[in-house]
């Protein structure tokens, strides 16, 4: 005979104004095995906490039901709080009323029908629920962080001022990602290097920081605790180790590559750093542009390195890398604008997106701060700034790019700055929710930018009016006014979409992470994880999860590090015990479970030619039992027994 306690959460009015609650801990009350029933306001606070624990006690329980939200939610609040009264944690069952049943029952009859249902279910299992003994295992002590942007550097350097070893891995010759293009920061107008480049050279300096730049993630392995994690060094031909940084061989280097870090304005030298204030601040040979590699002559470089660190014949090079932990802050990629012919970017000559006018602003950008048109010689005098190219869109973008608002507005200062000019904003709403922003949309009113609510529905060079002629003409609605206007302008500058950089899919793989409909990577949940993700020991930060500014994304850093040192501190970790086990005399070899299960645990042993789980790894998701036609899996704490059992229950009503 079991002695089961069930506790019934309102959680405000998100169960209780659907369920009666009141009456569902009656019937509750009614059911076999059941010793005592309550309900609460909040479950899941201290009084609700205090009332289970007294309950079990003063009761003699031995089985917990918990009617509640989610068990993502608080499962392991509700499993704590048992163990504290002496029970073993898992000889307790959630049932989801709140998601499962109020939260999509709009009948109060119909809600607490089903609602009994579920815990006449619950009763049920409860009965047949097992006490489980959890596994430890040993921690590495090492994180690694994937991505030296801004957000990237700030959680290395938090985990280095800790004493744990940092693996920073960059795919570029250099950290700081987009942060370094830009000239100022919003609203502040703070110069973005001079915050920015103390933070990098202090990654450099760091003895507990690791910098691996132009190297990706090539594979991962492992778990929680002990990733095993395969990085491979791209080819610099150039010997790091040999280099004083001198810069000789890029006087020298007749070869021109495009200059990524200068948006394409102009070209770079084959062998190149990206920017004066790159770190580290060696050179890189361009494969492609490279007159050696090209033609098999010229070898300049070679001849003019006193260190005679050019190495021409540098190969790939793997490594492998053990870590606790790990913290993904890849960026994001702009939206290419050349689909919408619309704006005509990349025909127009005057059409230019955002990144490139930061780089026109920025003192170390191709034109050292002039802003000019793209003949290199002539300045804008009226300039159009459109906003959301390509977000809030349903063909494109649906979601708010959060910037955009903001950084168009310095933009529009900037320009009023440097060339005395007309400047127009175009907008659909205008956005400024953060700290000191909406000062500084005010600051723009008085400055006389000419700010016009619409989106633009053209930028063409054709017009009859002579007086117009060899200007940008920008069409738009003013949804104010209800007016069509026609803009002449001399430059046109896009704002566009923030989405998720071109390999955030094979990353995901890599580290086993879902991704939203967008692309970006998916937090654990949205409020109480939201940096954590549903592979254990893996953290997102910046804007590799979604759209954001760089105050958000240094706050996210700090507190992934937060997040990977409550891993990392610990000698041993506790595991799941709630996870698959595979039978092996009715194991037959057929490698489904291997197959099917999303996180890699199932490995097929060819020696015994049976397959086995690695307990690290299983979520207990049950998918490999689900699919074994030889039924060799056990799911413990949810064994068929027991899942037959509360659908037994369930059928009841």
């Amino acid at each position: 005979m079991s002695r089961i306690g069930v506790f019934v959460c309102h959680c405000g009015l998100n169960i209780a104004k659907t369920v009666r609650v009141s009456e569902l801990a009656e019937f509750a009350r009614t059911l076999p095995d059941v010793v005592v029933a309550e309900d609460y306001k909040f479950m899941c606070s201290t009084p609700g906490q205090e009332l289970i624990q007294n309950d079990i006690r003063k009761h003699n329980l031995d089985r917990v039901i918990v009617a509640a939200c989610s068990p993502l939610m608080h499962e392991r609040t509700f499993r704590k709080v048992i163990e504290n009264a002496g029970l073993n944690q898992y000889l307790l069952s959630i049932v989801n009323v709140r998601e499962q049943d109020s939260w999509v029952t709009e009948d109060e009859d119909v809600a607490t029908t089903k609602a009994k249902a579920l815990i006449n279910g619950a009763v049920f299992r409860a009965r047949l629920l097992q006490p489980l003994v959890s596994r430890f295992i040993d921690v590495n002590p090492d994180v690694m962080v994937v991505g030296g942007g801004i957000a990237g550097i700030q959680a290395a350097l938090e985990l280095a001022d800790t004493g744990k070893k940092v693996y920073l891995v960059e795919r570029s010759p250099t950290i700081g990602g987009h942060m370094a293009q830009f000239d100022k920061t919003f609203p502040t107008l703070d110069c973005s290097a001079c915050i920015l480049t103390p933070k990098m050279d202090a990654v450099l300096q760091s003895s507990n920081i690791e910098l691996l730049t132009y190297c990706e993630v090539e594979e991962v392995k492992g778990f929680v605790g002990n990733f095993d994690i395969k990085i491979r060094q791209k080819a610099r031909y150039v010997d790091h180790d040999k280099c004083n940084a001198c810069l000789a061989c890029t006087e020298k280097c007749p070869g021109r590559g495009v200059s990524e870090w200068d948006e394409g304005l102009v070209k770079r030298k084959a062998i190149y750093i990206p920017f004066p204030q790159a770190v580290p601040q060696k050179p890189v040979i361009d494969r492609e542009n490279c007159t050696f590699f090209k033609k098999g002559k010229c070898r300049l470089c070679e001849k003019v390195c006193e260190q005679e660190a050019i190495d021409f014949e540098q190969k790939d090079t793997f490594r492998e890398v053990k870590v606790g932990a790990v913290i993904l802050a890849t960026g994001y990629d702009l939206m290419d604008t050349k689909p919408l012919i619309q704006y005509g970017y990349g025909k127009l000559p005057g059409v230019h997106h955002a990144l490139e006018l930061e780089r026109l602003f920025n003192s170390a950008g191709p034109t050292s701060g002039k802003v000019v048109m793209r003949d290199g010689k002539t300045e804008p005098q009226s300039i159009a700034i459109l906003h959301c190219i390509g977000s809030r869109d349903k063909n494109n973008h649906e979601y708010c790019s959060r910037v955009c608002c903001m950084y168009s507005l310095k933009f529009a200062h900037l320009l009023k700055e440097k060339t005395h000019g007309d400047v127009y904003q175009l907008y659909i709403d205008m956005r400024a929710p953060g700290k000191g922003y909406e000062e500084f949309y005010n600051r723009l009113v008085e400055e006389d930018v000419k700010f016009i609510r619409g989106k633009a529905a053209r930028v063409t060079d054709k017009t009859d009016n002579p007086d117009h002629a060899g200007k940008l003409i920008v069409e738009v609605e003013d949804t104010l006014t209800s007016q069509f206007v026609t803009i002449p302008v001399d430059m046109v500058v896009l704002s566009p979409a923030m989405k998720p950089r071109q390999d955030a899919k094979d990353m995901a793989r890599l580290f086993n992470l879902s991704t939203d409909k967008y692309g970006f990577f998916m937090e654990r949940h949205p409020k109480l994880a939201p940096l954590s993700t549903m592979t254990d020991g893996v953290f997102i930060a910046g804007a590799c999860q979604s759209p954001k500014d760089i105050p958000d994304s240094v706050s996210q850093g700090t507190g992934a590090a937060a997040e990977a040192l409550t891993i990392v501190v610990k000698d041993k970790m506790e595991l799941e015990a709630a996870t698959a086990i595979v039978n092996s005399a009715a194991c037959c070899g057929c490698q489904n479970c291997v197959r099917v299960c999303p996180y890699g645990a199932p490995m097929f042993n060819y020696e015994k030619n049976v397959s086995e789980i690695n307990e690290a790894l299983c979520k207990g998701c049950g998918l490999c039992a689900a699919s074994c036609p030889a039924s060799a899996i056990i799911t413990r704490h949810f064994t068929n027994d027991q899942v037959m059992a509360e659908m037994e229950g369930l059928m009841e009503f």
